[in-house]
């Protein structure tokens, strides 16, 4: 065979190769493609889609794993020492949530729901009995009271001090776990009920949270537009708040964390609108990771959602009033509180200022614990594991007219109160979540340190994770 015979039957082997790749390429790209296209057309908010009966009565078990804060020397910080707490828990809810009055609205394109949230005690998944463990925590009641006082004469702060004197009313409290979460008939409250009616007598973190639902939702069903899949077009009719002093702060934005849009990337950012924080977050990518061999995308809220306005100018629409504003790592609550000095923050005040973790004994910020996260599949969007983390705390301040507070050397300390842990894929917050990792031999994927995940490995709907959940003060 002659040298110009080689070179052509070389080049016509090359051709057919190059021929066979391009093709290739070409039917995978428009594969791809109708997969792309099928998937933005199935995966909707409609009765016949896959995904609908799985958003309307999720499936897997939500447990809720409270911990607490217990306060081991309040007559060291009442005398001006830093205060020293021990965690201690969790006390486990099942929370139930399905969604009820299911309505579709604009031919098809949006849907109301409601999704009332009942909490069962689960006492094999506890480290107590609720009922009978006692704790003592920061007095929620005389804290709000005073500082509602505040802006009242020195003389009427003065009376009111010595009238709760009187009563045996203090600054810390001692109650049981289950009337600290739940519920109790406070003396306070009563004798503030008795003189203007309209002040509830009772108090708890979960008071009248037992059955009820965080308001009235209508979201995009994904049918005009699969980028909209999920997506919260009103909350109570409002499509914006009014309680923050910006327009960006108070828009409601995302979904509620139970579904996202399909085809998800790196590069974006995902949207939630929690209710129980009373704003928006966003989070951003952070690595791949594997659930049980599925492989999934790991979303979590970076560093600047609770930064301080100085270094994320963004944030100072959530200073109310305007220019009274916190340091990083934590969000005052108190304009969707009824006033009550509350701030949320990550748990142990992970990601905050050091100012707030020094105030206070026994915290211990890590990320391994204390990070909220969700994991996504990225083609279908849906939640494999999700992790939901908050912490509420509570300011105590010198006011004049109240003297165990002129003690107080922190003028504005974030008093852990109660740490809420909650692991699902529809995510919600509440006060510090801890995701419990307890791999078992049956292949359930790890959470975290002393948490139990649960994973449901069918796509496309969700699975979840067990997480823990509050020590400190709270609402989603």
């Amino acid at each position: 065979m002659t040298r110009r015979s080689c070179a052509i039957y070389a080049t016509g082997i090359v051709c057919a190769h190059l021929l066979i790749v391009g093709i290739a390429l070409v039917v995978a790209q428009v594969f791809q493609t109708m997969i792309h296209s099928r998937l933005k057309k199935e995966i909707t908010l409609t009765e016949k889609s896959q995904v609908f009966e799985g958003w309307k009565n999720p499936p897997p078990p939500v447990y809720m794993e409270y911990y607490f804060f217990n306060v081991t020397n309040p007559e060291v910080f009442l005398a001006g020492g830093k205060a020293a707490v021990k965690q201690i828990g969790p006390y486990t809810y099942r929370e139930y949530r399905p969604r009820e009055n299911v309505t579709f609205l604009e031919n098809g394109t949006k849907i109301y729901a409601l999704n009332p949230k009942t909490f069962v005690f689960v006492p094999e998944k506890s480290a107590g009995d609720p009922e009978v463990d006692i704790i003592r925590t920061v007095n929620i009641p005389f804290v709000a009271v005073m500082n509602e006082l505040n802006s009242y004469s020195f003389f009427l702060r003065t009376v009111v001090s010595m009238y709760m004197n009187s009563l045996g009313i203090e600054v810390f409290m001692t109650r049981t776990v289950h009337e600290v979460l739940w519920g109790f008939k406070d003396p306070l409250l009563t004798k503030i009920h008795s003189m203007k009616p309209e002040v509830d007598e009772h108090f708890g973190l979960m008071w009248k949270k037992n059955g009820t639902h965080e308001g009235e939702f209508v979201f995009h069903t994904g049918e005009e537009n699969y980028m909209d899949f999920g997506k919260i077009d009103t909350w109570n009719g409002l499509r914006k708040m009014s309680w923050w002093s910006s327009n960006q702060s108070n828009m409601i934005n995302g979904t509620d964390g139970a579904v996202f849009h399909p085809l998800i990337n790196r590069n974006e950012l995902l949207y939630i609108f929690a209710a129980d924080l009373c704003r928006s977050i966003h989070l951003a990518y952070v690595k791949d990771v594997e659930v049980k061999g599925i492989q999934a995308y790991r979303f979590a809220p970076p560093s600047d959602v609770l930064m301080s306005p100085k270094n994320n100018p963004t944030n100072a629409g959530f200073c109310v009033p305007a220019g009274d504003c916190l340091g990083t790592g934590v969000l005052k609550v108190s304009v969707c509180r009824e006033g009550a000095p509350i701030v949320v923050s990550f748990p142990h005040f992970y990601q905050a200022d050091p100012k707030y973790i020094n105030a206070v004994d026994g915290l211990s910020p890590n990320k391994e614990e204390h990070e909220t996260y969700l994991d996504l599949q990225p083609t279908t969007g849906v939640p494999i594991r999700a992790c939901k983390r908050a912490q509420l705390n509570i300011i105590l301040k010198r006011i004049q007219g109240f003297p165990t507070m002129l003690l107080i050397v922190t003028l504005a300390s974030n008093f852990p109160l109660l740490i809420v842990g909650m692991g699902v894929i529809l995510l919600f917050v509440l006060v510090v979540l801890f995701c419990r990792n307890r791999q078992k031999k049956v292949g359930a994927a790890p959470c975290f340190s002393g948490l139990e995940c649960s994973i449901n490995p069918q796509l496309p709907w969700f699975d979840k994770c067990v997480l823990p959940t509050d020590i400190s003060s709270q609402s989603k």
